[in-house]
């Protein structure tokens, strides 16, 4: 029997690690040794000292909560219009017809092209950007939706017809379970783009506070130290919410397949 002669040095946990440590490493001896002497590129320690002042002053969780409050107003907005419209275009033929269309053709225009129309409307506060945040989680939930909808199989609706299942119970008990992969797809999706979103609308839009609006306290300031920490808290963030939709996923597909198991 063949075996595996692969020795693993790093435990499975932490793998994600070990690149990330590398960086860290690098830029540190590129600092301390004086390779670089640039003012772009600070120490990890002088990243370091900043992100203590911050979290101790409080400045970091007032940005950080003011962006990722922006943006759960923006995703519920644009998740939740954008599942109405995927289930009626996946559903009705007649509604792709008519809205499917037009859909399309929006969806062709970059983002960023609707913040001077969404400035002129809303103005430059909350209201422009969680809009701006909405529109970035609406389209792929759309789309995923909608592709979600059509993959199920047509034996599958029959056959629930013939059980005598109306609208309703065909759609949560047999398109629902099928499509659940892809809507979720879309979902993830959302949560990336209205992360960037997030943050973009708060760099071209600035007003108030943010994560976004600190980036540009740092450009302003020529503060390198606040700027790579604001990376870094993006990213993390980033990753956290991922992390928590990939669990919350796994939770629901759980229930999908225990639904199919019945049905």
């Amino acid at each position: 029997m063949h075996m595996s002669s692969e020795k693993t040095f790093v435990p499975p946990a932490l793998r994600g690690w070990v690149l990330p440590a590398l960086i860290v490493l690098v830029w540190w001896w590129a600092v301390a040794s004086g390779w670089s002497t640039s003012p772009l590129l600070v120490s990890p320690g002088a990243v370091w000292d900043r992100a203590v002042q911050q979290v101790v002053s409080g400045e970091l969780w007032t940005a950080l909560s003011a962006s990722l409050w922006r943006n759960a107003r923006g995703v519920v907005i644009g998740v939740s219009a954008g599942l109405a419209l995927g289930v009626l275009l996946g559903w009705s033929r007649w509604a792709e017809r008519m809205v499917g269309p037009s859909f399309h053709t929006l969806k062709q225009i970059s983002l960023f092209a609707w913040i001077p129309m969404l400035s002129m409307w809303f103005g430059l506060g909350d209201g422009a950007k969680v809009a701006f945040i909405a529109m970035a989680a609406f389209f792929p939930v759309v789309l995923n939706t909608f592709e979600g909808l059509r993959s199920v199989p047509r034996d599958y609706v029959e056959v629930g017809r013939v059980c005598g299942f109306g609208v309703w119970q065909l759609l949560t008990r047999v398109v629902a379970p099928s499509a659940a992969p892809s809507v979720f797809t879309g979902i993830q999706l959302a949560l990336i783009y209205s992360w960037l979103a997030t943050l973009g609308g708060e760099y071209l839009m600035a007003s108030g506070q943010g994560i976004g609006n600190s980036l540009i306290d740092g450009r302003e300031h020529f503060w390198m130290d606040l700027v790579l920490f604001g990376v870094v808290v993006i990213g993390l963030v980033g990753y956290a919410l991922n992390a928590a939709l990939e669990a919350l996923e796994r939770r629901l597909l759980a229930w999908r397949e225990r639904t199919v198991a019945r049905f």
